[in-house]
């Protein structure tokens, strides 16, 4: 052949080094072309074609020991391992593009933690009158939710997101913040807590906020962690109250000693 290109004209047209066309060649992948006249090997348009799908292949994941039989295939089954090449790129760039996400969030601490949509419930917070505490002490108790009960996580949200709308309920949970700072014999936990308990009952749908999570499982254990983490002897005095009532309402929570 006298007028193909010489190996480091194919190797540049490829992409790879000279020291990797004769490596393909030496693992018999690409067969040698004649040398001219001047003893310098000529590649041609079918020895080019070679190398791409060699080099293409290779970059694609696949050992170069599994090169060969597959282009050695005939037609269909080189169309069917194409096609499986083709599947594991894309679960590939799934994982790498899941990868790259993660890396993204580990910038904001919540958002390592928690998905976008808990993340933008907690940032509604402060608007509604909530202190930076009190927020804090919310995205605790959320990320031992999404640990605890991650298949539950999700429902629970939506019934936040249904809590956020009610006013006079925000102003209880407000005023059952403040609590933390009374002693546990305040008479104003009892009255809280009536008021906290007649409005759950009066609205069943935020009953779901403290009976969802309890719903995805009979550990409570894992109900009292999340229901009970980081309070105050005030507020705790005042949720165990609200929980005694609703109790005795007939709703199913469990108690702080249950296993």
């Amino acid at each position: 052949m006298m007028h193909g290109v010489t190996i480091g004209q194919a190797a540049a047209f490829v992409g790879v080094t000279v020291k990797t066309v004769r490596h393909y060649h030496k693992l018999g992948l690409v067969q040698e072309p004649q040398r001219d006249s001047s003893g310098y090997r000529r590649y041609g348009s079918a020895d080019l074609l070679q190398l791409v799908q060699v080099r293409t292949l290779a970059a694609a994941g696949v050992p170069l020991a599994e090169i060969g039989p597959l282009l050695d295939a005939d037609a269909t089954g080189f169309a069917a391992a194409l096609t499986d090449v083709e599947r594991q790129l894309t679960e590939r760039i799934e994982e790498l593009t899941a990868r790259r996400d993660t890396l993204h969030r580990l910038a904001d601490g919540n958002r390592a933690l928690l998905p976008d949509r808990a993340v933008a419930l907690l940032e509604r917070l402060p608007g509604l009158g909530f202190s930076a505490d009190e927020v804090a002490a919310a995205r605790e108790g959320w990320v031992l939710a999404k640990a605890l009960v991650p298949e539950g996580f999700d429902d629970y949200l939506d019934h936040v997101e249904h809590a956020l709308e009610d006013t006079q309920f925000i102003a209880l949970i407000r005023r059952g913040a403040e609590a933390a700072a009374w002693e546990p014999d305040d008479p104003r936990i009892a009255e809280l807590a009536t008021a906290m308990a007649d409005h759950y009952l009066a609205n069943p749908a935020l009953l779901k906020i403290v009976t969802g999570l309890q719903a995805r499982t009979e550990a409570a254990t894992r109900y009292n962690l999340i229901a009970h983490h980081g309070e105050e002897q005030g507020a705790a005095a005042a949720r165990a109250l609200v929980e005694a009532k609703l109790r005795s309402a007939g709703i199913r929570i469990p108690g702080p000693d249950a296993r």
